[in-house]
């Protein structure tokens, strides 16, 4: 939070309070230029979700293809849609539970060095949607790529790059909001995760669709 007093020292002016809107309603200018800065936090947030489970999904076909490891799990009764579910929490369930503990210390960090109103302020509608509903389904969105990526692919670490192209659509709204081109809000929120929603959906069955076991199996002997 050091950085933090230099950035809301040069923002705290008119300007900030009108691009920031109705987040700032009720704050002074100096709150309001730490609830700007820090609200860039929350697309940071989005970026963990999506960034963390890609290794793992990434690996989780192919790998175990390279490590001789998938042909006695493919011979089992299991259905594709209970290993690719099963592969997907594996995955992303760690990444979300690691959101959560950095969203906890983030808000330890704002409590101790941050007034009431600016802490008040991150328990606002847009943000527990971004903790709670939109990094979850990112988390999802993310391993459903890597998974579909990897039963494609025949190199781990190719599976691993190519499923990281994923992170571009978070870092261009932090670039947005960065350079005040958007300001992430509730409705920003609501639709981005009813639009990740969607996603989610139409990957699961994408991935149970392109996964065949026939073909996994004899592609890499």
């Amino acid at each position: 939070f050091g950085s933090i007093d230099g950035m809301s020292a040069e923002m705290n002016d008119p300007e900030i309070m009108a691009l920031a809107g109705e987040m700032c309603a009720g704050l002074s200018a100096m709150d309001c230029s730490y609830v700007y800065t820090l609200n860039m936090f929350v697309l940071m947030f989005m970026i963990l979700p999506v960034a963390i489970p890609v290794t793992i999904a990434a690996y989780s076909i192919v790998g175990e293809k390279t490590t001789r490891s998938l042909e006695p799990l493919l011979a089992t009764p299991i259905t594709t849609p209970e290993l690719l579910g099963a592969k997907i929490i594996a995955a992303a369930v760690p990444a979300i539970i690691g959101t959560w503990i950095a969203f906890g210390l983030f808000l330890i960090g704002v409590k101790i060095m941050a007034t009431p109103a600016v802490f008040g302020e991150f328990f606002k509608v847009h943000w527990l949607l971004a903790i709670f509903f939109v990094s979850p389904l990112l988390a999802i969105l993310s391993t459903c790529i890597a998974v579909i990526v990897s039963s494609r692919v025949t190199d781990p670490r190719v599976a691993e790059q190519l499923s990281a192209v994923v992170i571009l659509p978070v870092i261009l709204l932090v670039i947005g909001q960065s350079v005040g081109l958007i300001l992430i809000d509730r409705r920003i929120m609501l639709w981005l995760g009813l639009v990740v929603l969607v996603l989610d959906a139409l990957l699961l069955w994408l991935a149970i669709r392109l996964f065949q076991r026939e073909t996994i199996l004899t592609r890499w002997k």
